[in-house]
């Protein structure tokens, strides 16, 4: 797989990267079977892992699934909420930041974490305390690089001023497309990488989720407005104009919003996350693919006309998340 730069600090990854949430989650296969799975994605080709100290017991699959391979992946985790609950408790003190890289380079069972992104914006705490925390995290050894997690722009040019920052992660993809209008200009004015997750639309974008498809109860996206019932009627149109793209190029769904997604601009790195082998190779297959100047402005100027509905998270969480 090609690699790309994630910012201008030189952290150098797959393409594609790998997000690993999904494998602590409800519906995520056992123990083995998920350490498999990411092995599988190293093995064909993708070294850029991603987990968070919020995701469960995410760090502590990671680590024994990708310690073996030492420096020849990159992993990328989170800080932010107090004692890594999973409760939207954030939690950005220079204390807790410290306490959460110690016990992630426990769990990761790592002396350096590579990527250490801020979770959320903490209004509680000075940008500039975080950034410098993690800087002396950085001469320390402890850590690499700097990232933030959907962030505004005012707060990454905060913490750029304090200590440069490599990448950025949002969420963005055909059925999210916020970060277009000033996220992306304001990275690539300060030469900062983004880590799209939810590239395939939490599956919306593969084709195979229609107005009738009833979901697990324990499925997360019974939560979002964006899943209802009504929405997805009403959103049906995006997954047509992809499905369509698809058939002109004889690829799934998915790899087109990916090969989409990587057309954007140079330094994005897409995280999808699966806990299917055959997913991995799909989806390393879309990393592949190109669109003439052509093709991919036929397909903006389509997407322009679709006007995408609901929320990704209903209000009381928003109100907590910020986004």
């Amino acid at each position: 797989m090609e690699s790309r730069k994630l910012g201008t600090r030189g952290l150098e990854v797959s393409s594609l990267g790998f997000g690993c949430m999904g494998l602590s989650f409800p519906g995520a296969p056992e123990k083995s079977e998920s350490i498999k799975v990411i092995r599988t994605a190293f093995e064909n080709g993708i070294t850029f892992f991603d987990t968070a100290q919020r995701y469960g017991d995410n760090e502590l699959l990671v680590g024994e699934a990708l310690a073996p391979l030492g420096d020849k992946v990159k992993i990328a985790t989170k800080f932010g909420f107090k004692g890594g609950a999973l409760e939207f408790k954030i939690d950005s003190s220079p204390e807790n930041i410290r306490a959460s890289a110690e016990a992630s380079l426990r769990r990761l069972k790592t002396d350096c974490i590579d990527l250490f992104y801020q979770h959320r914006m903490d209004p509680n705490v000075p940008m500039e305390d975080v950034a410098g925390t993690v800087k002396d995290l950085i001469q320390e050894g402890k850590v690499k690089y700097f990232g933030l997690s959907e962030p505004d722009t005012t707060s990454i040019r905060r913490a750029h001023e304090e200590l440069p920052v490599t990448a950025v992660q949002s969420e963005y993809s055909m059925f999210y497309r916020a970060p277009e209008q000033d996220i992306i200009g304001t990275l690539e004015e300060l030469g900062i990488g983004l880590v799209p997750f939810s590239p395939l639309g939490k599956g919306f974008l593969t084709g195979a989720i229609t107005a009738e498809t009833k979901f697990d109860e324990k499925d997360p996206r019974n939560m979002s407005p964006r899943f209802d019932e009504e929405n997805r009627k009403a959103n049906q149109a995006l997954v047509d104009l992809v499905v369509l793209v698809a058939k002109e190029k004889a690829v799934s769904p998915a790899q087109i919003a990916l090969a989409w997604l990587l057309a954007q601009k140079p330094f994005i790195v897409p995280i999808p996350g699966t806990s299917k082998a055959h997913r991995i190779q799909e989806n390393i297959a879309g990393a592949r693919i190109s669109f003439s100047n052509d093709e991919l402005n036929a397909i903006n100027r389509a997407l322009e006309k679709i006007n995408i509905v609901g929320d990704r998270y209903p209000k009381a969480v928003q109100s907590k998340i910020g986004k």
